[in-house]
């Protein structure tokens, strides 16, 4: 009998030590460093090699104060001094905008640079990536980011973009080059390729690797923030919108700011080649969304097309579109691995089989995926990086 107690009780003891090692959490590794996105000077936020964000501000009369990054609000820990700290889980490589929660106000960090993302300026933060070399800063010939102003009669406004020039741009003075427009997302502005997307230094470098990496071309950047068709009723505060998604013209004020501002602006002030065959559109989630609904309705004005995380083109897409077959010269469909994983895959069906269906009609198509990650900025920065090379080639 004491036996059998005794081989009973050691069970219990060794499944107990089981779980207890189970709950023991892993430790941090405490080679935490300044995040390259921090204002100049500042400590914190700071990153480690597991990618985890260690965010510190002092706020001595609050009484609860929270990191949220990735959708997820951590605890930070205040001291005796009144200064707040803590970490978040390991993060995805590549940008993250991110902010604080103090005593329930959602505010920037004053520590961290500020981006527009999610339709506000707020902080962001770089994880950095092992593929980063990309577009890091390099010691390249390096092109421009121009700030434009201009008139836009179709908005009756004054709008802006901001245009990348090529290195040599301002050597060779009869030089001409093809045309980029790139598209930003949803709740992003104009400045979010150039910022967040690095979109410069990923061409410089690829430029200087030689020809067989990119030709050089101009991008143009603009904001694509659409309104509410005035045609279509608003759905209520917190009700999903009825009928489809996007509403029907939801993309007419940008493809037509496009059409009758944008493009004869930069043709008009810039050196590039005006025809179809050296003007492309790309975009990412919602700029892939209008990139998408604008080439097929105009085969005739863009001869490349790039898609991020923003739907693909089908063959009932091809079909509906008198021209696009035979006019436009590539069509390059991506997404980070993670969002195919979890089947966000925007409208039009799946985007893979779209793009093989495509290939198989004999229409030019490739299909990226970015290795382990989401819908994020380091899915889009590999997407340009795969897609410019296919641009313009002879």
């Amino acid at each position: 009998m004491r036996q059998t107690l005794l081989f009973i009780l050691l069970i219990v003891v060794s499944v107990s030590g089981t779980c207890l090692a189970q709950s023991v959490q892993i430790p941090v590794v405490e080679d935490f460093k300044p995040a390259s996105t921090n204002q100049p000077g500042r400590q914190y936020p700071q990153v480690n090699s597991e990618g985890r964000v260690r965010a510190s501000i002092s706020a001595p009369e609050a009484q609860r104060v929270q990191l949220d990054i990735s959708a997820v609000k951590y605890d930070l820990v205040k001291d005796t001094s009144g200064v707040w700290t803590g970490d978040s889980d390991p993060q995805d490589e590549g940008f993250h905008y991110y902010q604080l929660w103090i005593d329930g106000a959602a505010v920037p960090d004053p520590a961290s640079l500020y981006f527009y993302g999610a339709s506000r300026w707020g902080s962001g933060i770089e994880i950095p990536a092992k593929d980063q070399d990309f577009y890091a800063l390099k010691n390249v010939p390096h092109g421009q980011i121009r700030e434009h102003l201009y008139f836009s009669k179709s908005n009756n406004s004054m709008r802006r973009c901001f245009v990348y020039t090529p290195p040599g741009y301002n050597k060779d003075t009869t030089k001409r080059y093809p045309v980029l427009y790139l598209q930003h997302g949803g709740g992003e502005d104009e400045t979010g390729w150039s910022n967040q997307g690095r979109t410069n230094l990923i061409m410089d470098n690829l430029i200087a690797e030689g020809k067989a990496k990119a030709k050089p071309f101009i991008i143009v950047m603009d904001n694509g923030t659409w309104r509410w068709p005035e045609n279509v009723p608003r759905p209520r505060r917190g009700e999903r919108p009825s009928g489809p998604w996007p509403p029907a013209g939801w993309a007419d004020g940008f493809k037509k700011t496009l059409l009758e501002d944008i493009i004869p602006m930069i043709d008009a002030n810039y050196r590039t080649l005006a025809d179809q065959p050296h003007r492309a559109m790309a975009g990412l989630s919602m700029g892939g969304m209008q990139t998408r609904v604008i080439t097929l309705a105009n085969p005739d004005v863009f001869s490349h097309v790039g898609i991020f995380s923003g739907g693909s083109i089908s063959m009932d897409d091809v079909d509906n579109s008198p021209g696009f077959k035979e006019k436009v010269k590539l069509v390059f469909v991506s997404y980070g691995s993670r969002e195919l994983e979890n089947r966000r895959m925007g409208f039009g069906g799946d985007p893979k089989a779209n793009t093989e269906a495509l290939k198989e009609a004999s229409i030019n198509t490739h299909f990226y995926v970015s290795p382990n990650t989401a819908h994020e900025w380091q899915s889009w920065r590999r997407s340009l990086h795969e897609f410019a090379p296919f641009l313009f080639k002879d």
